[in-house]
């Protein structure tokens, strides 16, 4: 399904970037993916804005809250009680670092570290309930942990979330795929010795394209460091590339039957 109204718990609802030049970022997104973006002028809001793929709301933006930290998407997990979720993730070998917190109306949310050290946020829905369009060009389709301890990580994520680990052989390489709800919600795979040794574990976000090799050529052309150009998987070709602000994504040229 791709137009979402609402999302069940435990089912990635949200991405958001935080960005060290939002106003870059924007005009960036705007140029690769054709999305618009309207930035809140509510002090409240604290320079926040959202990204619409046509008339759909698709991820969010924001500037950077700590100057040390470079540019990076952010995944969101919906659940029901986040104060409750957060009491699980302390007891579960997280930390919450921040919150949990309400978001004026929209909603209430905390950010968290797993036990293997990557970041991501759980998110309560108030009149915010997450994407309003996913799985299609335009939309983020995918959340992928990539981890340099994948035991801890299915341990902390099934007990906090109840996400059951389907792991599968690609390529000699374990990937595994989360299920909740007797469908897959989000991926798993190990860091290799590809990723520098300084690269923490962390969260990757999948955006689907109609082109893949016209999205990845336009965000070269735009000033970004391409990754990956053209590697193939089972749901699709991706690509990976760091944005100019210094965000990584990947793309994926969805197959059909997807």
């Amino acid at each position: 399904m791709s137009e979402r109204s609402g999302y069940e718990p435990g089912v990635p609802c949200w991405v958001d970037l935080s960005s060290a030049d939002v106003e870059a970022s924007v005009r960036f997104y705007g140029e690769v993916f054709g999305w618009r973006a309207e930035l809140s002028d509510d002090p409240a809001a604290g320079g926040y804005g959202q990204f619409f793929h046509g008339d759909k709301r698709v991820a969010g933006v924001g500037p950077l809250h700590d100057d040390s930290m470079p540019s990076h998407w952010n995944s969101y997990i919906a659940v029901e009680d986040a104060d409750a979720t957060a009491d699980r993730i302390k007891n579960s070998g997280g930390t919450v670092v921040a919150g949990p917190m309400q978001v004026m109306e929209e909603g209430r949310m905390a950010v968290f570290q797993g036990p293997d050290g990557a970041y991501a946020s759980i998110w309560q829905a108030g009149r915010h309930h997450g994407a309003d369009l996913v799985n299609e060009p335009g939309g983020f389709c995918w959340n992928e942990l990539v981890t340099r301890d994948p035991e801890a990580a299915e341990r902390f994520y099934h007990a906090v979330f109840g996400w059951e680990p389907r792991p599968q052989q690609l390529d000699g390489v374990t990937y595994t795929e989360w299920h909740a709800g007797g469908r897959g919600v989000a991926g798993m795979i190990e860091m290799g010795p590809m990723y520098p040794p300084e690269t923490p574990s962390h969260w990757m976000v999948y955006f689907a394209v109609a082109d893949l090799d016209a999205a990845v050529g336009a965000a070269r052309r735009r000033g970004a460091e391409v990754f990956v150009d053209s590697m193939d998987s089972p749901p699709g070709r991706f690509g990976m590339f760091q944005d100019p602000q210094g965000a990584a994504l990947s793309v994926i040229q969805l197959r059909e039957n997807q």
